[in-house]
């Protein structure tokens, strides 16, 4: 991998939002069984990824695989894990980085089936060790692993059905439980920041140096009165390596001035790249704005490879 991480996230399954996935993609029904994602669409994305200086793919695959450890989890048309290892080589050979990742958060794990409301027992613990273990074996040692965990609030999930928010040394025993799984494997964990938006001293107490940090924001206006935009100079006062991530969900140009703020805020030796999420399914409907997302990280790597 390049010593600059110039990411897209793309996602293989999509059954991550509960109740908000039918709100924001009216078209689909929450309970589905089947995988809301089009084969030709991540073909035809792949190549234009390339094209647009895109280095890296962070692969959010949740019911989108059909794991040997856990099928159950898998909805139809779900790639296999042969399927899987292709797609691997595929994009290795486009010069694509491949990077897996699961969400963990309590927010985002409808993908986890029965076992999302499983949370914190013996049971769950064997599936998540299950699951990062064949994932890191499959991926043949990434550098690293996504393990998710934002938006773990009440106000995240006040429209779901079903409600659950860890807290205080719970949460800490959980997601280091994930990071204790990743680095087993010799991989390293790397997750969204939002935690320190509100527990900042708790966050840089607890939080292990060796997690890559990705801040998100996906605001117009850059400056140190927004808590997301402060969170960017907390973690780099407190010595943590980011990812800092954009997206085209509310500006187009967010990733871009999310690069030109960064770079003058983050050391060069703690900045490991960028990253743009689209927080679309990949099917055809949503192309444009995936390609929209591609080219705005392309303008951000010309601008921070410009100086």
């Amino acid at each position: 991998m390049s010593d600059m991480i110039w990411a897209q996230l793309m996602h293989i399954g999509y059954k991550m939002w509960l109740d908000a996935a039918a709100q924001r993609e009216l078209e689909y029904i929450r309970d589905t069984e089947k995988l809301l994602f089009e084969q030709r669409t991540w073909d035809e994305l792949l190549p234009i990824l390339v094209d647009n200086g895109v280095n890296t793919v962070v692969m959010d695959l949740g019911e989108g695989v059909r794991y040997e450890s856990h099928p159950e989890i898998a909805l139809e048309g779900a790639w296999t894990t042969g399927d899987l290892k292709a797609e691997l080589a595929k994009m290795r050979a486009m010069g694509l980085t491949p990077i897996p990742k699961m969400n963990f958060s309590a927010c985002h794990d409808e993908w986890l089936g029965p076992y999302a409301r499983m949370l914190s027992t013996d049971t769950y613990y064997g599936v998540v060790a299950d699951l990062i273990a064949e994932v890191c074996d499959l991926f043949d040692t990434p550098p690293l692993f996504h393990l998710g965990m934002d938006e773990e609030t009440y106000g995240h999930q006040e429209r779901f059905s079903y409600v659950v928010v860890r807290q205080h040394d719970l949460w800490w025993h959980d997601f280091l439980f994930y990071v204790e799984q990743v680095e087993k494997a010799g991989v390293r964990a790397w997750i969204w920041s939002d935690y320190i938006w509100h527990h900042r001293d708790e966050f840089i107490c607890r939080m292990p140096k060796s997690v890559l940090q990705s801040n998100w924001y996906y605001g117009r206006e850059f400056n140190r009165g927004i808590n997301y935009v402060e969170a960017y100079h907390q973690l780099e006062e407190a010595g943590f390596e980011q990812v800092p991530t954009g997206s085209n969900w509310s500006d187009p140009n967010n990733l871009e001035k999310t690069v030109r703020y960064c770079r003058d805020v983050i050391s060069p030796e703690r900045l490991k790249g960028f990253m743009q999420s689209i927080w679309k399914p990949t099917v055809d409907r949503r192309r444009e704005r995936h390609i929209e997302g591609a080219r705005e990280l392309g303008f951000g790597r010309q601008a921070y490879e410009e100086g």
